[in-house]
């Protein structure tokens, strides 16, 4: 493999990336050439969401071609394109070989959830301190367990879940809605709850869901949105904020009396529209906060 590398300019990143894409390059890749210095810009943007800008001032273009003669070649073509007026080409470097399977295994260890409960890759020794545990690798559905909003689903799983109760498991009949890759809903399970729904808009995830649970032994519904019926003692909802503002109505319906709602993809600074967005039905309450993410969670009133 060959590397082509460029330096670009902001408003010449998406016509660049455009031409490399046409040129055949394997990869197109976009950095800020000014990270780790005091010129370094921070861009954020919401997973699941357009990025709020194509690149930064000065962009580093990296493009991956499955030969020198290949790289060489695309340089010469932009090198005669209006639109390269203002970027430079860096060079061309041959990528040196990796086992990419171990290198990409390397950038996910186990995640401590509480200190004995822990997500743990397939690839991993289960941590000494490990009561419970999830076995899931990275894949194409979202929740490995890497991000706040899952952390922090997981958490309050682990802390209502471990409550005793004289009336059965306290997280009792489970919805996972917006599934990925049933984290929370294999979570459930591991805290004692039976009857657990997990479902999603993605058949892959759907999919993914099933494989997973399959893995930790643990028994669930995995399906379409339309195999989440009736009331539910848990409601759990880890999206985005949009999303959810829209679910208010059909999430909220599948709250029994007593029973919780357990929201997250939401940032802080969007805590107070989700309480609106939620009034008509339950009183939303922020329970945890993490990286700019939050948690936020309801019990509805037992006489609805």
């Amino acid at each position: 493999m060959f590397e082509l590398s460029l330096m670009c300019p902001e408003d010449r990143i998406e016509a660049v990336s455009d031409a490399l894409d046409a040129l055949d390059a394997l990869s197109v890749s976009v950095e800020d050439a000014d990270a780790q210095t005091d010129a370094e810009q921070a861009l954020f943007g919401e997973p699941g969401m357009p990025p709020p800008k194509d690149g930064w001032q000065r962009s580093r273009v990296t493009a991956l071609f499955p030969s020198e003669g290949a790289a060489r070649d695309a340089q010469q073509l932009l090198a005669v394109q209006d639109f390269f007026a203002g970027c430079q080409v860096l060079g061309v470097s041959q990528v040196a070989d990796q086992d990419w399977v171990r290198l990409t295994q390397s950038q996910f260890a186990p995640v401590d959830i509480t200190p004995d409960f822990w997500i743990v890759p397939t690839w991993h020794e289960l941590p000494a301190q490990a009561k419970r545990s999830i076995r899931l690798d990275p894949g194409l559905a979202f929740g490995t367990g890497t991000h706040p909003t899952t952390r922090m689903c997981l958490r309050w799983i682990a802390r209502n879940g471990a409550t005793e109760s004289s009336m059965g498991n306290p997280l009792g009949r489970v919805l996972d809605y917006g599934c990925g890759s049933g984290i929370l809903a294999i979570g459930a399970a591991k805290f004692g709850a039976t009857d657990i729904d997990a479902v999603d808009i993605d058949p892959a995830a759907v999919e993914s869901t099933a494989l997973n649970a399959q893995a930790n032994e643990v028994q669930l519904h995995a399906g379409l949105p339309d195999k989440a019926r009736g009331a539910y003692q848990t409601v759990l909802a880890n999206i985005l904020a949009t999303p959810l503002r829209v679910l208010a109505p059909l999430l909220c319906g599948h709250v029994m009396p007593g029973g919780h709602l357990v929201l997250a993809g939401i940032l802080e600074r969007q805590a107070d529209e989700l309480k609106e967005a939620y009034a008509p039905w339950i009183r939303l309450e922020v329970a945890d906060l993490e990286d700019g993410w939050i948690l936020m969670t309801a019990r509805r009133d037992e006489a609805a």
